[in-house]
């Protein structure tokens, strides 16, 4: 019988009440221990290579990760990276670009490549009964990308379209003048996007010397998720990613961010609205201060919507938040008229989380609150293949992927305040739309 939309999220449902049930008896969330007993990990000529195996499951999500990211470039070839990874995907030696399109469409797959500050991309899902054909698809663009011209111009235009556009609205310019003025000087500087400029710059001889410089086995990490037993990919990577070239790669220790004043920039822009965005320091992922911070930063959101929109009604969407980064920051976020109450208000309530302590109710809340969105967000082989190579490039490793709501169990009232007040401070803000409306004196009392 087939199952309705209402059935799966009511079992769905039921599995998350027994979750949360077991997760506030026993303070640690026992089938996560047995998810982690699902993924193994071993080496081909230097590639790691880790493995989720979930049995039965009808799909299969692939992600060759490239270490490094943004350290991987300079401020003459940063886009390089992603213009290269894009254009792979088109075509292979032994797949022309038709071949690779009448297969994908055929099985239903899908290649996607993409560029992040601390790593970038190349992934596929399919179906298990396709995955042989698909595979050997993808490792023939992976490593004998044609790097046709027509193939190269056109990603070439569809990225450079996208950077144009990147900074039309306020919001996008506010990004820009945030990321020019909080990274400048620090390698998350180069955008991994690149520019339109440096996009238009690269040859097809460029791209082709950029890809034998990245595929180094010590460059790469390979992460499967899907019913696929370990002996068969062994054999499938050594016969083809495993014939790699090992390298000397070693990762680079990022510096940390300027974090030592308040900063104030802005930029004038005709919107009927002001655009704002306050960066503050934040602990990394692999940072034991990361889960009182998430925690912090959690009640910090839902504290200035409350007071923002709802209680002043001065902001539709304010907001607070935090990054993954390997050098990692949070930020408060708000558009307003009246963009000095706005700012007031939020840094009050960052003023309130730093001195008087939340309760332990409010943290246990936020626990099954947690519990609940990491289950809906880990249904996909796709989102779980991108959680464990996040945790093992930039987390202190995969392991740790399934200790995170434990370890958000157990922060205390006195962990949060104590994060609040060691990173919630000097923050740089960034201003589009009237800069002769801000009050610096407010915006500088961080």
């Amino acid at each position: 019988m087939k199952t309705s939309f209402r059935q799966k999220i009511l079992v769905l449902a039921i599995g998350l009440v027994i979750s949360v049930s077991a997760f506030a008896q026993n303070g640690k969330i026992e089938n996560l221990s047995a998810q982690a007993a699902l993924v193994s990990e071993f080496d081909v000529n230097g590639l790691k290579v880790i493995l989720k195996q979930r049995a039965s499951a009808p799909t299969v999500a692939v992600g060759l990760f490239v270490r490094g990211g943004a350290a991987n470039l300079s401020e003459k070839n940063a886009g390089i990276e992603d213009l290269m990874l894009n254009s792979a995907i088109e075509a292979g030696k032994q797949f022309p670009r038709q071949a690779v399109r009448r297969e994908l469409a055929r099985t239903g797959a899908a290649f996607n490549a993409g560029a992040s500050t601390d790593y970038s991309v190349l992934s596929f899902s399919s179906t298990r009964k396709s995955f042989d054909r698909i595979w050997e698809i993808f490792s023939d663009v992976t490593l004998n990308p044609a790097f046709a011209p027509a193939d190269v111009e056109r990603i070439r235009t569809q990225l450079s379209t996208r950077l144009s556009e990147s900074e039309v609205d306020g919001d996008g310019a506010l990004a820009a003048l945030s990321s020019r003025t909080l990274f400048a000087k620090h390698p998350y500087a180069n955008d991994p996007n690149g520019t339109v400029a440096t996009i238009g710059s690269f040859t097809v001889d460029d791209l082709k010397n950029y890809h034998r410089d990245v595929m180094q086995t010590s460059r790469l990490l390979l992460v499967v998720v899907g019913d696929i037993d370990a002996a068969q990919l062994k054999t499938l990577v050594a016969g083809s990613f495993g014939k790699l070239p090992k390298g000397n790669y070693q990762a680079k220790t990022l510096p940390p961010l300027d974090f030592s004043k308040p900063t104030l920039d802005t930029a004038k822009r005709a919107l009927p609205t002001n655009y704002v965005e306050g960066v503050f320091n934040a602990p990394s992922l692999n940072s034991p201060d990361f889960y009182a911070m998430r925690v912090a930063t959690t009640i910090l959101q839902q504290r200035i919507f409350e007071e923002v929109r709802v209680q002043r009604q001065l902001s539709y969407a304010p907001n607070a938040d935090m990054g993954n980064t390997a050098v990692n920051t949070g930020n408060i976020y708000v558009t307003a008229v009246d963009a000095n109450q706005a700012v007031g208000v939020m840094l009050n309530e960052i003023r309130k989380l730093q001195n008087v302590p939340v309760t332990a109710d409010a943290i246990s809340g936020m626990a099954g609150q947690y519990l609940t969105t990491y289950y809906l967000g880990q249904e996909t082989n796709a989102t779980q293949a991108r959680s464990l190579a996040e945790y093992e490039l930039i987390g202190g490793g995969w392991r740790n992927s399934f200790e995170f709501l434990n370890h958000i169990r157990e922060v205390k009232p006195q962990d949060v305040q104590a994060v609040a007040k060691k990173y919630m401070k000097n923050l740089r803000f960034a201003v589009v739309g009237d800069p002769a409306a801000i009050d610096r004196s407010i915006f500088l009392a961080s």
